[in-house]
């Protein structure tokens, strides 16, 4: 039973990141051609009353004053302030290499659950830890000419999302995702705000065009949402984590056939370092907890 569960929740798993990346691309689309904030505040409406609907079905209370404390308000800040990072450098930077960045999250997931939550970690993840780290140096090229500042937004969102990911750990387990979610998307739209305010920006006309691109990537980012929740509670963890590096090859794909991008050796070469860091490390987790349980 255990591997029909394993097998069904690998292909949501691989759903879940191909959603993800049309999500990205769309996002992008409407982010370059809107105030980043704008795109942030209008997709924060938009998912937060899907989901605040999901959790009333559910009777999970979303105004409650849980949610402004504690590891549920860190979670929120979070989630905003690596949504205002992720896509002010989706509208500047490449698509590919935005996505061949963020693979390096577990990473750092890894690395602050051993300096901030105290779990144990070996010289051999450490040393993984350094790999991916050498591999997100070669995808920036900070010595090359054609050297994109902007990548570093991507890098600060990475660290921004290991805080909401450590955040996530800490939540008391009578807390219901779709308040987690609720909570995440609403505080969407004060950031988006704020950025367009930082920036200067005022909000833009919002043609069909751009319309059908936010549509698009709201819909694709709620069943990717969907897809790996239903694979996370399907699944065992150590199964089907790997496969969430997927979502760079389909993030690849679509930048090529969409958007004209050609990715050159060194964001390859890069983007191998940092997968390759990254399945070592859930492979080693893997082990230790085997060893564990045994």
């Amino acid at each position: 039973m255990r591997q029909t569960d394993n097998a069904t929740a690998t292909l949501l798993m691989v759903g879940a990141m191909a959603a993800f990346a049309v999500e990205d691309l769309f996002l992008k689309r409407a982010a370059m051609a809107l105030p980043p904030g704008q795109v942030i505040a209008m997709m924060g409406a938009g998912g937060a009353l899907v989901f605040w609907i999901m959790a009333a079905l559910k009777r999970q209370p979303i105004l409650s004053r849980r949610a402004l404390h504690g590891a549920p308000l860190i979670r929120a800040l979070s989630e905003a302030a690596a949504t205002m990072l992720y896509i002010t450098a989706l509208a500047l930077i490449p698509l590919s290499i935005n996505s061949a960045l963020l693979q390096a999250s577990p990473l750092v997931v890894t690395m602050g659950a051993a300096l901030v939550l105290g779990e144990k970690v070996g010289w051999r993840r450490w040393t993984a830890i350094g790999v991916g780290f050498l591999g997100v140096l070669i995808v920036l090229q900070p010595w090359n000419d054609a050297f994109q500042a902007a990548g570093i937004l991507t890098v600060l969102c990475v660290i921004v999302l290991a805080a909401r990911d450590l955040a996530t750990r800490a939540m008391p387990a009578d807390i219901g995702t779709f308040q987690l979610v609720t909570w995440a998307y609403l505080a969407l739209v004060p950031a988006g705000l704020l950025l367009m305010v930082l920036a200067g920006h005022g909000p833009g006309a919002i043609d069909p065009t751009r319309s059908l691109d936010l549509v698009m990537a709201l819909v694709s980012g709620l069943f990717g949402y969907y897809a790996v929740t239903s694979a996370t509670r399907m699944g065992e963890a150590a199964v089907i984590a790997p496969f969430r590096y997927t979502r760079l090859v389909f993030a690849l794909l679509l930048a090529m056939l969409f958007l004209g991008e050609r990715p050159g050796p060194a964001m390859l070469i890069g983007a191998a370092l940092i997968i390759g860091s990254g399945l070592y490390t859930f492979m080693r987790e893997r082990q230790r907890a085997r060893a564990a349980a045994s």
